[in-house]
This record gives structure tokens, C-alpha cells and sequence, in this order.
């Protein structure tokens, strides 16, 4: 990544990292960032396992989020691997977003990233999250408690999901990000393919729809993604993997019903993404243990 350039000294670019504790709002504060929704999001933790990179292109300014997934202390060979690509993004930015749940805070992961953040030299911009959900006096609490304990550049109270305070987030960002040229071209709003994003809808439908065991068991693979009538209608078949056989009876649902909500949600999501008609069928397959498994994890893109 470029430092300052003399050749755009009206021009600020670089990549920002979103770090932060499971289900402190990190992909929800992306998707308002951006305008649009590229990083799937549910209420039950660790739904983001990807890497997702989302662009923001503003005057004399194009910003890139690194949107990263929760930092916590792992035990499986997935969750190590998901932690290990959050951690790595701290190395690849010129700049970090540290997201804070103003509202339920997670000391022990919060504490372990802010040391972390602590030893390495790039700034760190604090976003205090979820505080609509607070009153004021836990906020003011929060905010002394953050600014006394910690050196941070800045610490900036927000609500990504009402909006609040996202304008002076990001005009903070632009300020401290070096002079440089854009990345992406105007129009570019992610690097993610649109059968990686199907895929992710799919399984935040799953997030959402199923119960606490289900959604962690789960990977998702798309098998055909086949555009046809001239592109106004795309066939996509997926598939749902999970880890035992008894799983298997509960996402399927009595007659088939609660694979055929997952199945409605994501179409629909999938159709408004795409801005076409879209043909889902979905497949259930188990691999067993396959979060323990490196092989199997390659093959679902972990």
C-alpha cells in the first residue's frame, strides 16, 4: 500500500480494518457505510467468517473496508482460522476502525484486541457502537472509561443502525487516511464475486432462521450459477452442508418447510442484489465434522 504521493496530494485512499468483538455491529456499520448491503448480519454471533472488502468512494477520497470477523479466544480449527484472517487484516491497513458494543460490552475479547492494537503503530479510530440502546450516563461512563485506559486517535459515538454520527465517522477516517491514488475504478463497491455473496445470503437466511446449533454447523456452496433468457433470469444451485446427519431433519423442517423459508428469504435477497428474477434450489449434504476437518475447510473458502 502507497504512503503519501505527491502526485495526489488532493486525493486521500488506503484500506481500513473493521476489528472488534462478535456481535459488535462491525458488518452492519459497513452496509451503512457503503449504502448498500455486501456483509450479511444476524443478531447470533460469529456470523461473519470471511474477510468481506467493501469501497467507498467520496470527493477527493476513496476509502476501503476490510470488514473482519469477531475476535475471540477460539478453540476450532475454523474459529482458529476465522480469528487468524481478522488478526491479519491489522497488518494490511493503513488505518483501524476499532468497533465497541456500547450496549453489551465483551470485556475479555475487547480488552485482548485493544492491547493488541495497542503495540502495533497505525492509528486507531474508536467507534462506540449501539448507542441508542444506552442512556447517557453509561455512554459518558463508556467513553471516559476508553479514553483513559487506552490511547486512541479518536473516540466517536455511533448507532449504525440508526445512522447516527456515521458522517463525522467517516470524515474522521478521511482525515487521517496518507494521500494516494483510488484502487478500484468509480463504480467498484466490493471484490467479492456475486456467487460469493449469493452464497453468503443464503447462509445468513440460515443465521436467521434456524437455532443456536444449526447456523455454526453450517456452510454453504454454490454448485451452478447460470444466468439465462438474456440475463433476465439467473438459475442458481446451492448447497447447505452440515456436520451430522440429525441436523439434517431440522433445516429440512416438517414437509419441507423450513429449508423452503431459507430458500424464499435468500431468493428474494439474492433477486434485489442481482436486480433479476432468480431460479433457487437447494441441496442438504452432510460432512461430518467438517469444522475440524482442513480439507473440507479449503473447499468452503475457509
Amino acid at each position: 500500500m502507497p504512503g503519501n504521493n505527491n502526485a495526489y496530494k488532493d486525493f486521500k485512499s488506503g484500506y481500513v480494518a473493521i476489528v472488534g468483538a462478535p456481535n459488535a455491529g462491525k458488518s452492519t456499520l459497513l452496509n451503512r457505510l457503503l449504502g448498500e448491503k455486501i456483509s450479511i448480519t444476524s443478531k447470533k454471533r460469529q456470523t461473519t467468517r470471511n474477510r468481506i472488502l467493501g469501497i467507498m468512494h467520496r470527493p477527493g477520497a476513496q476509502i476501503v473496508f476490510i470488514d473482519t470477523p469477531g475476535i475471540f479466544k477460539a478453540k476450532d480449527t475454523l474459529n482458529l482460522r476465522i480469528v487468524d484472517t481478522a488478526l491479519a487484516a491489522i497488518d494490511e491497513a493503513d488505518l483501524i476502525l476499532f468497533v465497541l458494543d456500547a450496549a453489551h460490552p465483551d470485556p475479555t475479547s475487547e480488552y485482548f484486541l485493544a492491547k493488541r492494537l495497542q503495540k502495533q503503530e497505525r492509528p486507531v479510530i474508536v467507534a462506540l457502537n449501539k448507542i441508542d440502546q444506552v442512556k447517557k450516563t453509561v455512554l459518558l461512563a463508556a467513553i471516559q472509561k476508553w479514553s483513559t485506559e487506552y490511547y486512541f486517535e479518536v473516540i466517536i459515538p455511533i448507532s449504525a443502525t440508526e445512522g447516527t454520527q456515521i458522517e463525522q465517522l467517516t470524515t474522521a477516517m478521511q482525515n487521517m487516511l496518507p494521500n494516494g491514488p483510488p484502487y478500484f475504478p468509480e463504480d467498484a463497491l466490493t471484490d467479492l464475486s456475486e456467487r460469493f455473496i449469493a452464497a453468503e445470503m443464503i447462509r445468513e437466511s440460515i443465521f436467521r432462521l434456524t437455532g443456536e446449533e444449526i447456523p455454526y454447523a453450517t456452510a454453504v456452496t454454490v454448485d451452478t450459477f447460470k444466468a439465462e433468457k438474456k440475463g433476465k433470469l439467473v438459475k442458481i444451485e446451492a448447497t447447505i452442508h452440515l456436520e451430522r446427519g440429525s441436523q439434517k431433519g431440522i433445516i429440512i423442517g416438517k414437509d419441507g418447510s423450513k429449508l423452503k423459508r431459507i430458500g424464499t428469504e435468500s431468493r428474494k435477497k439474492i433477486e434485489h442484489m442481482l436486480d433479476t428474477k432468480v431460479f433457487l434450489k437447494l441441496f442438504v449434504r452432510v460432512q461430518k465434522n467438517w469444522r475440524r476437518d482442513t480439507r473440507a475447510l479449503r473447499k468452503f473458502g475457509y
